[in-house]
């Protein structure tokens, strides 16, 4: 039978490298090689147990299935269970079932029947190394949990900001500190998180997961590892850990489950210590496509429309969040061409791109998004992307650039399309000016997009489809969120942006002329054929892509 390992690397699982390389820590180590290659970051835990149950053909244990109590019955000593990641399901007559985590490997299948005797059939399936080995020590052990286990030995971390500079180096240069900060970052990639919140408070550190949007609370550290934890952080950001009054930014990159994650780091004063927020940028999961992002119908055509012009501004608006940088980004590659000179300046960079010039802002030596702008204007660019209009000033410059023909793209914050010509004119550019440049401005929120593997359909009364103001067929239903072990019990799986996107066109020039409201501009772009961001979501909702509750959570004004 040929050897799993081997047939995992032939199945691009893992490269023969990271296998060599595997081998020598378990040899060196005593590690099981599956334990090893997770922990060194070549797999995903989850990719693991799948590539297992394919080779081996046997079913994978869902998160909810394993057992609320321990089979008692069975003369397996807990040293067996803990070193080969195997856990009793259920034993009926003449049969017991296990989760496992290699069962490949032939010993362990002849150790159980050598146990149990001749006459007992052994049923294995796959298992997470992680589940199994919560599920050894709530129904076998002490009932710790893996963090209750790395802190221990830092009795002496206290949350007061009081220690000394190198005793807090020291706690911060430990391993079980190490393995925390590591058990914490992995656990926000296994979760596919977009932030991780560290927040002190009196008696307590939280942690908390943005996942799909919203925060989900997790099992958090003890407050006496909070300045140990932070100073951590600090330490692989190359943040100054002796400074604790002034906020700070940094950055981290790491290789966890074999993925490429860009972290940023921010740190900010609060009453117990500081508050940590890091954003991770996963450059495997990104796709810089509209089709993937969500733009779809006359949205995407409008936005292609806009594009082609080769001179003045295209603004993305919208809240914090809600996937400004990732459209423009986007927007960058479809205009990286050989023909076009491309400079960004951004506050930070977030995801580096070949062939684009990228200027990092830093304002603390003089370098701010208007700097950087008059200095780009000089490089004989074809498009520019500011990260951010700030100030008048940036704006006004970004105005100079886009009349003496350049294209430039550039975000804003505000609720609709129609908001970002009134928040130009509030920030001091000319009607005039504003008309004579702006050629279309999106706007987009981000909403969750259903798990296709648990929602629900429901059929539509016709009551909520005259209040929708849509035509409902019989046989089109719209979706609940139920959940499932696919997608963590939510019912969602990632998000899918809702948008709008206003052409600028003679009437809507007329308008801004007449310092017109964005309500009247909003209303006669969609006369125009400009579909809103709550037609947009409402098409989806109706495709089955999510549904109606949360379309209404994140369009509240609609």
């Amino acid at each position: 039978m040929q050897n799993f390992f081997s047939w995992l690397v032939e199945s691009g699982g893992i490269s023969r490298a990271e296998l060599a390389q595997a081998e020598l820590l378990s040899q060196q180590g005593g590690e099981a090689m599956a334990v090893v290659l997770v922990r060194l970051g070549f797999i995903g835990e989850r990719e693991l147990a799948t590539a297992y149950s394919q080779f081996c053909q046997l079913p994978l244990l869902a998160r909810d299935a394993y057992p609320s109590e321990a089979v008692s019955d069975l003369a397996i000593s807990l040293r067996f269970l803990k070193e080969h990641h195997l856990l009793p399901l259920r034993q009926e007559e003449g049969r017991c079932h296990f989760a496992v985590m290699d069962p490949a490997d032939p010993y362990t299948r002849q150790a159980l029947q050598a146990l149990l005797g001749d006459g007992v059939e052994i049923v294995l399936m796959v298992g997470l190394i992680s589940e199994i080995e919560g599920a050894i020590e709530r129904l076998y052990g002490e009932g710790r949990s893996a963090m209750d286990e790395l802190v221990e030995g830092l009795a002496g971390a206290h949350g007061d900001g009081e220690e000394d500079v190198e005793h807090l180096r020291d706690l911060a240069s430990e391993a079980p500190m190490i393995r925390l900060v590591n058990l914490i970052l992995t656990r926000a990639v296994a979760l596919a998180a977009s932030d991780v919140h560290i927040e002190p408070f009196e008696g307590k550190l939280k942690v908390r997961y943005r996942v799909d949007g919203v925060l989900v609370e997790s099992e958090s550290p003890p407050a006496k590892s909070t300045a140990a934890v932070i100073s951590r952080i600090k330490i692989m950001a190359r943040l100054n850990i002796a400074e604790h009054r002034l906020p700070q930014d940094g950055r981290i990159s790491l290789k966890i489950q074999g993925k490429e994650i860009d972290m940023r780091i921010s740190t900010i004063p609060t009453m117990f210590g500081e508050s940590v927020v890091i954003r991770l940028l996963d450059k495997g999961r990104v796709r810089f496509d509209f089709a993937a992002l969500g733009l779809q119908g006359r949205s995407l055509a409008a936005l292609l429309r806009i594009l082609t012009i080769p001179h003045g501004i295209v603004l993305v608006t919208g809240p914090t969040g809600s996937g400004k940088s990732s459209t423009l980004y986007t927007a960058l590659q479809r205009l990286n061409t050989e023909d076009r000179k491309i400079i960004t300046v951004e506050d930070p960079v977030e995801y580096q791109l070949e062939g684009i010039n990228q200027v990092q802002v830093k304002p603390t030596i003089g370098l701010t998004f208007a700097t950087a702008l008059r200095a780009i204007v000089r490089q004989d660019p074809d498009v520019i992307m500011v990260g951010e209009m700030r100030d008048e000033e940036t704006a006004h410059i970004a105005v100079q650039s886009a009349l003496t023909g350049h294209l430039v793209l550039s975000t804003l914050h505000t609720n609709s399309a129609a908001a970002g010509i009134t928040r130009m004119l509030d920030m001091g550019i000319a009607d005039y000016l504003l008309i004579s440049t702006i050629n279309g401005i999106v706007a987009q929120r981000l909403v969750r997009r259903l798990c296709p593997a648990c929602r629900q359909p429901y059929a539509v009364s016709d009551e909520l489809a005259a209040r929708l103001e849509i035509s409902v067929s019989q046989n089109q239903p719209f979706y609940h969120a139920t959940g499932c072990e696919a997608c963590g019990g939510t019912g969602f799986r990632g998000r899918v942006a809702v948008t709008e996107v206003l052409e600028m066109n003679e009437a809507i020039r007329k308008l801004v002329m007449q310092h017109a409201g964005a309500d009247a501009i909003a209303q006669q772009a969609e006369a125009d054929g400009m579909e809103s961001i709550y037609g947009d979501g409402l098409h989806k909702v109706m495709a089955g892509v999510t549904t109606l509750e949360e379309l209404l959570r994140v369009c509240k004004e609609a």
